[in-house]
């Protein structure tokens, strides 16, 4: 954020609500993709469910501010590389809004109600069932012959897993009985808690992975190249629902899933039809009461309005449908001891604090580690070594202590480390946030291999032929260790060559790639960097003003350490660069003022030498101007628009206000196209852009 984070959005200014919503966005991308491209979440299904309602609630504060990447528009995650074919859903497969109390229900049947325009004494029945926690699967029969199995991916796109789901034995190869010539059944595939247990024993006899949970183990199953590793794990289907139909077999929802089951693919014994919201939270609490003893795992329960018509006339919103809801069970939770906090530093220097516990079973699972989060939660549970915690579990790797039950006792308190564990650099919390982070960053051996990528990235200097693997190799055989090093490799030619892999040709073309970086565009080299809140807009922005990378070390360095009156004019002037903020000067002189950085960046600068930074502008019709691009770009990357922005003397803007001048809007544009109509200002497409550019000359 640019200030103090604020909690209730209702209190925040548009700059912090849109910095949030961009944070949440990249925040819930990665986690999606960890749980449904890589089945490997890091963070349980309560916190991601908070991080959820978090991006909701500031989107309902500020809808003009909802991003075209929102997560509100979501499903699961694109496709990841993977060595099974891709399948394009004909119907949509989508989300569930998710509802955390009574309360919430009662509201999710009243907006049923009020959407339907139903009297006060005109009956709305739902079907109500246990919610499996699975991985959603899609199978296609055609004249009742299964024909095609896919995962849900991103709900447009997921995989191909036909020959896999041929092992599993409750999803017939063919339906029984009379069926429509197309019908596509949907549901979970996921498996039982015994079969989990044991499933793991064997893995770790044989010396094999295990898994976290069985959710991951039903996910990690199914998604295999080789249909034989499939078969041998002990793998289960329920269905839930449909989608692409010639016909459907009833007129309710209750009807067609018991067609369904008639047809042969087990549904849940828990469906039932409910008349009143006191039968729904009454199934709720009923189901809730048997979850630990039953034999999978389940999250939730899952209402939908029962009519078909009903749910015809009640639609979908962006990622769900507006007649179905699912009802989420509070974590599941255990007692054990905390035996030990450890410090782990992150690729962004985060110091993450984590409980090593006397392992416990919580759900099925051997729990033996518990995420702390941070500094300020240590204290808030005021935590020891020894002390006795509670925590808690919802299909999550590591899990989180809700209380400590010896806090009162007589024990030495923890001592969050103001040091960097690893590289020993100070570690410090930035002014309106939690997180401690390492200052090291490029010497900090648990941060410069991700550091290095992201300095060869496509927005940074872009050297083609140093990927990630390459620069993992390198540094694992100590030839990369900094920046600068990449710019040595010319003398490790023939120990390439000796590696598994390269040739001639290829080192030929990797050497090459770098020496054509020697003089490297300055503000691409400043964010490639990786100074924490400088990204690219804001190094072009300071570059602009400073020209060359020595002067802005200069005022920066000033600006944190020196005398009152040098130090505050220092800041005036960075402050006054449009973009640049308290934030940014802050982090500024923090990098600067770590010795370990100053001599990463003198050696680096001792390598290269990046001319000074000019944007030739050009006399244009937006010359002046301040323009917003919005939508999917067909032509062009958002940052080469900018960058075309900024040499035809106009400025790029991120949001639409009452000074935008012009939108350039492509497919998929939303609430920004909206915006711009409202305040009456111009928009043209990318086309009439490209247009501009070219007149310009």
């Amino acid at each position: 954020m640019t200030g103090k984070s604020v909690t209730d959005p209702a209190e925040m200014s548009e700059a912090d609500a849109a910095n949030e919503l961009m944070r949440l966005a990249r925040q819930i991308r990665k986690h999606n993709k960890l749980y449904h491209a890589e089945d490997a979440p890091e963070i349980s299904d309560a916190e991601y469910d908070a991080l959820v309602r978090r991006n909701a609630a500031i989107e309902g504060v500020f809808p003009h501010l909802v991003r075209d990447d929102s997560p509100s528009k979501a499903v699961g995650h694109e496709v990841a590389a993977s060595p099974l074919s891709k399948v394009r859903h004909e119907v949509r497969m989508m989300s569930l809004d998710n509802a955390f109390s009574d309360e919430e229900v009662a509201d999710f049947v009243a907006r049923v109600r009020r959407f339907l325009s139903l009297a006060a004494d005109e009956p709305v029945v739902f079907t109500a069932e246990d919610k499996i926690d699975g991985l959603s699967c899609s199978l296609r029969y055609e004249h009742g012959k299964l024909v095609r199995a896919a995962t849900r991916g991103d709900g447009q796109v997921g995989e191909d897993v036909t020959p896999n789901v041929a092992q599993i034995a409750d999803i017939p190869q063919e339906l029984s009985g009379t069926v429509p010539e197309v019908f596509e059944i949907r549901g979970e595939v996921f498996m039982a808690k015994a079969d989990f247990l044991a499933l793991n024993e064997a893995q770790e006899a044989d010396g094999g992975k295990i898994f976290a949970n069985p959710r991951n183990a039903a996910a990690g199953s199914l998604r295999q190249k080789d249909a034989s590793v499939t078969a041998r794990r002990p793998l289960r289907f329920y269905a839930h629902g449909w989608g692409a139909a010639s016909e459907v077999p009833g007129s309710s929802q209750f009807e067609v899933m018991q067609a369904i089951a008639n047809w042969g693919v087990p549904i849940s014994a828990a469906l039932i039809r409910c008349r009143t919201l006191d039968q729904m939270l009454a199934h709720y609490r009923q189901i809730g009461a048997m979850r630990a003893d039953m034999r999978y795992d389940i999250d939730g329960v899952v209402y939908k309005v029962d009519r078909l018509d009903y749910q015809q006339r009640l639609g979908f919103v962006a990622k769900a449908p507006r007649w179905a809801m699912a009802h989420k069970f509070p974590a599941e939770q255990a007692e054990t001891t905390l035996e030990g906090i450890d410090i782990q530093v992150g690729r962004t220097g985060k110091l993450t604090p984590v409980g090593r516990l006397k392992p416990v079973t919580v759900g099925g699972v051997v729990v033996s580690n518990v995420t702390l989060h941070n500094r300020d939660e240590i204290e808030r549970l005021g935590v020891r070594i020894g002390d006795r915690v509670v925590i808690q579990r919802a299909g999550d790797v590591i899990p989180q202590v809700v209380e400590n039950l010896t806090r009162e006792e007589d024990r030495d308190a923890f001592h969050f480390p103001d040091h960097c564990p690893i590289c020993h650099s100070e570690a410090v919390a930035e002014e309106g946030e939690v997180d401690v982070r390492c200052t090291g960053g490029l010497i900090c051996p648990a941060q410069r291999t991700e550091r290095l990528k992201h300095f060869v990235s496509r927005g940074a200097l872009d050297i083609e032929g140093l990927g990630e693997k390459t620069i993992d190799e390198f540094f694992a055989k100590g030839w990369l260790e900094s920046p600068a090093d990449i710019f040595r490799l010319k003398q490790r030619k023939e120990d390439i060559l000796a590696l598994e892999g390269w040739k001639e040709k290829s080192v030929e073309n990797l050497l090459a790639a770098i020496e054509a970086k020697r003089e490297p565009d300055a503000a691409r080299l400043l964010f490639g960097l990786g100074i924490r809140h400088v990204g690219a807009v804001t190094a072009r922005d300071l570059l602009k003003h400073f020209t060359t990378l020595p002067a802005l070390r200069d005022v920066a360095e000033r600006a944190r350490n020196g005398e009152v009156d040098v130090a505050s004019e220092a800041v005036t002037e960075l402050t006054a660069i449009d973009g640049v903020g308290p934030v940014v000067v802050e982090a500024l002189g923090d990098f600067f003022h770590e010795d370990h950085n100053r001599q990463v960046w003198d050696d680096l600068l001792s390598e290269i030498s990046p001319p000074d930074y000019v944007v030739e502008t050009k006399d244009s019709e937006v010359a002046g101007k301040t323009v917003v691009f919005t939508g999917k770009l067909e032509t062009m990357s958002r940052d080469e628009a900018k960058a075309q922005a900024e040499r035809l003397g106009a400025k790029a803007a991120g949001s639409v206000s009452a000074k935008t001048d012009l939108v350039v809007a492509g497919p998929g544009a939303g609430s920004k196209l909206k915006k711009a109509a409202d305040l009456g200002i111009e928009v043209i497409d990318e086309a009439a852009w490209a247009e501009i550019v070219k007149a310009a000359g």
